[in-house]
């Protein structure tokens, strides 16, 4: 049986970053659908974001994106969140959206434009100076369309260069997140491709380098609870961007296309102490809300996580434990099984109110009237998404 305590225990003490971007505008290649009430800026970003930790009270961190996120004083932007009961988490860099990039960042054959994109991460890094952030995420589009075009050896060599600076640069408690993409937009070899790949370089960067697994990242079929597990054996998974695909990277809210497949990986964090705060996995949301209103696509994303955390925990051990012993294969699927169709929404609901919370997020977050006061009052000014 479950110790009930010490899963209450686990679901309150649970923190789910929400990224800035999120907040703003987004759609896909082909159009951008604007909504009303949207921010102009990260300190708006800001004040929606404590909107979702008011409502479900696990979304205390704010994850920036520089240069979407960039301001003149970023202290005073730490300053702002932490009056709204916010702590600025990830600082993530971008070197895919300048002209310069289109052959490559830290990867371009060009050592002029390498230098301009070690520039900018090493500027991150100032940024999280002043923020107070611990994780340096790194994403990189870089790679080829066609066969020949680069030296694939000679663009891991420029990336292992690249990744030692940045490494050499950062504080005794900053870490450096390094993200991997199977492809897009480089369609015929990208540069970090794989868990493997991210692995490989963390591996020899140091302790402070680690993975960051996107849950919308993988070639179809791609086990993914796999990869978890063997990262937190190994003290390499340094945190998750939750979102959900059906075909590609399609940023939808986070179990939304398959929601057993997010209680599969809750499960071996759980199981292999992920949830402890010394392993330092980060529990980040990374989505784009195209269609969909924006707080509350993001409140329902931090819901479905703490929903398949909550079954993750209810999982009985003794019996699972007991069953792979054996090898009774069907009654240890059962025991998973079990936990899974456990409807959990009453147990987070009393979870809620015995912490001052209204015991239904969305229905909070209605009620609060938020939406109604930024559609009328955030006129003017230019609305932050893409680019912004």
């Amino acid at each position: 049986m479950t110790d009930q305590s010490a899963v209450r225990a686990a679901l309150k003490s649970q923190r789910i970053e929400t990224p800035s971007w999120a907040y703003g505008n987004s759609g896909t290649r082909f159009k951008v659908f604007r909504q009303e009430g949207v921010p102009r800026d990260p300190y708006e970003k800001l004040d929606d974001a404590a909107q979702v930790q008011a409502a479900t009270g696990v979304a205390p961190v704010v994850a920036l994106h520089i240069p979407w996120d960039r301001v003149e004083d970023y202290a005073d932007l730490r300053a702002h969140a932490e009056e709204r009961g916010l702590t600025l988490g990830a600082i993530n860099s971008n070197v895919f959206q300048d002209d310069d990039y289109k052959l490559g960042s830290v990867t371009n054959p060009d050592p002029a434009v390498r230098r301009k994109a070690l520039g900018h991460l090493l500027e991150c890094v100032d940024i999280m100076d002043a923020t107070g952030s611990r994780d340096l995420k790194l994403w990189f589009s870089d790679g080829t369309n066609y066969p020949g075009q680069d030296d694939i050896s000679a663009r891991q060599d420029r990336l292992a260069e690249a990744l030692a600076a940045v490494y050499e640069r950062l504080g005794d408690h900053q870490r450096m997140l390094l993200e991997y993409k199977l492809f897009e937009p480089a369609f015929y070899a990208t540069d970090v491709p794989d868990w493997g790949t991210s692995y490989a370089h963390c591996l020899k960067l140091g302790p402070k380098a680690q993975v960051v697994v996107d849950t919308g990242h993988h070639a179809p079929g791609t086990n993914i609870e796999f990869i978890v597990a063997f990262l937190l054996r190994e003290g390499k998974l340094g945190g998750f961007d939750f979102n959900s695909r059906f075909y590609a990277d399609d940023d939808l809210m986070v179990g939304a296309a398959d929601p057993f497949q997010l209680f599969r990986i809750l499960y071996e964090v759980v199981k292999n102490g992920g949830l402890e705060p010394e392993t330092g996995v980060a529990f980040m949301l990374d989505q784009c809300h195209n269609i969909e209103a924006k707080i509350p696509a993001i409140i329902r994303s931090v819901m479905n996580v703490q929903e398949a955390t909550a079954k993750a925990l209810l999982v009985d051990g003794g019996a699972l434990a007991a069953a792979q012993a054996s090898g009774d294969v069907l009654e240890a699927n059962a025991v998973l099984m079990d936990a899974y169709n456990t409807d959990v929404r009453p147990l987070l609901a009393s979870i809620r109110e015995e912490t001052g919370l209204h015991p239904d997020p969305m229905a909070a977050y209605r009620a609060s009237g938020w939406q109604q006061r930024i559609v009328t009052g955030r006129v003017g000014g230019e609305q932050a998404g893409w680019g912004a």
